[in-house]
């Protein structure tokens, strides 16, 4: 049996364990904007930058903050939790600098917000992609 040991490790650090799905950032088809930078969405999303390259103000979707892709799209974009990335706001707001993006609690209202406004940007998990949307940035 301890002979086993060393070739049962080595076969478990080979299996993934739960690989993540892509997410991508969505547009509208309308939008002229074909696609943003990694720098471009942090500044996007944290408030730096609100406006797309055409000088219309976007109007930022996030995620309830219970979500998994709200926690996954932080966690890779920027290296925070979702908890960092409220007090962040938290201080923001105090200060009156900028507002967190728009808080939308469902991930097909997202994508329906998104559908009906051509200004609109939202980040949705790679498998909910659908026809009437335009990636224009993934973040894997």
């Amino acid at each position: 049996m301890k002979r086993w040991i060393p070739f049962i490790l080595t076969l478990a650090l080979l299996v993934p364990i739960g690989a993540e799905a892509a997410i991508v950032v969505v547009v509208n088809n309308a939008n002229p904007t074909e696609k943003m930078s990694e720098r471009e969405l942090i500044d996007m999303y944290m408030g730096r930058n609100l406006y797309f390259a055409n000088g219309q103000l976007a109007l930022r979707l996030d995620h309830s903050p219970k979500s998994s892709v709200r926690r996954d799209f932080y966690r890779q974009l920027v290296g925070k939790t979702v908890a960092q990335v409220n007090a962040y706001w938290a201080r923001l707001l105090f200060t009156g600098t900028a507002a967190p993006p728009h808080v939308i609690p469902d991930k097909s209202e997202v994508i329906e917000a998104v559908k009906k406004n051509v200004n609109a940007i939202g980040y949705i998990d790679e498998a909910d992609l659908v026809e009437d949307l335009k990636v224009v940035g993934r973040i894997d």
